[in-house]
């Protein structure tokens, strides 16, 4: 996706140790119309595919993946990272390693809003080293439900992640792959 990748070497700021900062565009100030361009690509790479609900992680894919839901006329569900009062009954968990925040999480959904007749799509900001895609792929699998794919809207592709999750089985979809990134050599897109 062109105009994504545009943005990212306008505005993305590189940080040692393979951070990738977006939070003027993306996930702390968030272009709108950018998403709106995120969620038409994301309908267009889908399109034919029955999805009931867009799942994602707290905190930065819930935006996106609101606007995405738009385009599927369809409910997002959104892992919490943390047991709140609000989660009663029961919960579908699993653990996830976050890249960026160096920590593992346990993350939860109820049971109420993932069926075994649900057709998931999920979306996320980032894929790193593919461990909070197959933590919210393992919510889909626990509740019995389909996981249609996985909509990524930065891909580090000098990193496990992707390859991780596509020799999974699960359909990937990235519109931006970064394949190499430095302060000094700048950001190089795959193709």
């Amino acid at each position: 996706m062109e105009l994504l990748k545009q943005r990212i070497r306008k505005d993305g700021k590189i940080k040692e140790g393979n951070i990738l900062k977006v939070d003027s565009f993306l996930n702390h100030q968030l272009d709108i119309n950018l998403f709106e361009a995120i969620g038409m690509e994301f309908k267009r790479r889908f399109e034919g595919e029955e999805i009931t609900k867009i799942l994602t992680i707290e905190a930065s894919g819930i935006a996106i993946a609101c606007i995405v839901a738009r385009y599927f006329n369809v409910p997002v569900v959104f892992a919490k990272k943390t047991q709140t009062k609000n989660i009663a009954g029961d919960v579908y968990t699993s653990k996830v390693e976050s890249f960026t925040h160096g920590k593992v999480y346990d993350i939860i959904v109820s049971k109420e809003f993932l069926k075994s007749e649900d057709k998931i799509l999920i979306i996320d900001d980032f894929l790193a080293n593919g461990k909070a895609l197959l933590g919210l792929g393992q919510l889909v699998k626990d509740a019995g439900a389909t996981l249609v794919g996985a909509g990524i809207v930065i891909e580090k592709g000098f990193q496990v992640g992707g390859e991780i999750i596509r020799e999974s089985g699960i359909r990937l979809e990235s519109l931006a792959i970064i394949d190499e990134m430095s302060v000094e050599d700048g950001i190089k897109f795959r193709d």
